[in-house]
């Protein structure tokens, strides 16, 4: 039964995660910027979230759940 639990956790986490992202990503894309101020504030955002660190978290903890529920 537990195993049934972290499987459902893990995909939570990740609906949660990418639905974070969309919101994100449509805030971004709405804002009235040029679009080269636009993608200055896009990449001075990543810098400092420290987004690629996440996105590897991400699919590492992804990849982890993925090998308990095949191995079960």
């Amino acid at each position: 039964m537990s195993d049934d639990r972290s499987g459902s956790s893990a995909g939570l986490l990740l609906a949660f995660l990418a639905g974070a992202a969309a919101g994100a990503a449509v805030a971004l894309l709405t804002t009235p910027k040029s679009g080269r101020e636009m993608r200055e504030s896009v990449a001075l955002w990543a810098r400092r979230s420290g987004l690629r660190d996440a996105v590897s978290r991400a699919v590492q903890a992804s990849r982890d759940a993925f090998d308990a529920e095949s191995d079960s």
